[in-house]
């Protein structure tokens, strides 16, 4: 399938997200954070056609294998749970990985500076399983780790079609690395870190992060989230879903993964990459970074391509801070000579 970029000229325009400080406070406090209608619904609406045309066969593209033709309707529906890494392949998951309104919150949050990692999208038509206690930071290594999910709402999301159950507490505890030697990703240079075995395992019994969930009993919280909602997660609270329950609601989800641009990213799902990282495979979305980084396949406009280039070095340190109305906003630094403890 061929897909061709949307036109500068007919991109959508939206309005600045303005992160206010409690937002901040609530995902270090939380672990998490829900930001209400931060995409509009035209452009949920798109994403769902677009989903609705796989669904239906009318769209094939690498990284997705289509049903057998002889299936019945159900059963091909029931063949998509979730495709990764489409930003790769098509224009519109290259734009909504790099959706102005998600990258506002990022900025505030992990940022300035913006590194976009990941694409996935959930289709968890009834029936179908979500995923047991994991750490996303298990799988997406960062160094340092400044992981950071945004998973955008495409359906009302309630505890019937699957929610998303984030455990308040966890996103203090450290990478659990697995007892079999598959990940690296674990911080076992703690001296009294126990491994721990089948992260993301639905079955609580077979999973050996519920026990670290137990820590914190009664903290365990559902997202439940309407369409344009966005949540925001760091890459160290556990967090689980459960299978959709419904009979004919589906559970639609568009998820990026980011980091802050000047961390090192050894990753690139599973594929081969040169060299000590794969930053160079990753698009700029925010700001700027000493480190390599890609250009967005499709033109979405963003960091890499955003002129002058090379960009101008920022002659002073800047960071997101708050301000007299009690808003993240971009904010040098003072003279060092001035500064006290």
């Amino acid at each position: 399938m061929t897909t061709t970029a949307t036109p500068v000229s007919q991109q959508r325009r939206y309005d600045p997200y303005p992160v206010r400080v409690q937002d901040y406070v609530t995902f270090r406090e939380q672990g998490f954070l829900i930001v209400k209608g931060l995409v509009p619904l035209d452009d949920v609406r798109e994403m769902n056609e677009h989903m609705d045309s796989i669904l239906a066969g009318k769209e094939h593209f690498p990284g997705v294998t289509p049903p057998p033709a002889e299936w019945d309707a159900d059963k091909k529906i029931a063949h998509y749970l979730r495709v990764h890494m489409l930003h790769r392949t098509l224009e519109i998951h290259e734009r909504f990985l790099l959706h102005p309104r998600v990258l506002d919150v990022l900025e505030a949050l992990i940022g300035p500076d913006v590194l976009a990692l990941q694409s996935m999208l959930f289709f968890k038509n009834p029936g179908q399983p979500g995923q047991g206690y994991h750490q996303d930071s298990y799988y997406i290594p960062t160094l340092p780790d400044t992981l950071c999910g945004a998973w955008l709402a495409l359906d009302r999301v309630d505890e019937e079609n699957g929610c998303l159950w984030m455990t308040v507490g966890s996103q203090h505890e450290p990478v659990y690395p697995d007892s079999d030697g598959i990940s690296e990703n674990g911080q076992e240079n703690l001296s009294d870190i126990e491994p721990i075995y089948n992260a993301s395992h639905t079955d609580e019994k077979n999973n050996g992060l519920t026990r670290v969930a137990h820590k914190y009993p009664g903290k365990e919280v559902k997202a439940e989230v309407e369409p344009g909602d966005v949540v925001f997660f760091g890459g160290h609270i556990l967090h689980r879903s459960h299978r959709n329950m419904s009979k004919d609601r589906t559970r639609r989800a568009f998820v990026g993964h980011y980091c802050n641009a000047h961390s090192l990213v050894p990753w690139n799902h599973g594929q081969p990459y040169e060299g000590e990282a794969g930053n160079y495979l990753h698009i700029l979305a925010r700001g700027e970074t000493h480190l390599p980084y890609a250009q967005p396949l499709f033109g979405t406009p963003c960091a890499a391509n955003r002129p002058p280039a090379p960009r101008v070095k920022r002659e002073k340190t800047m960071s997101m801070m708050g301000d007299e109305q009690d808003l993240m906003v971009l904010t040098p630094h003072g003279d060092p000579a001035n500064e006290r403890d």
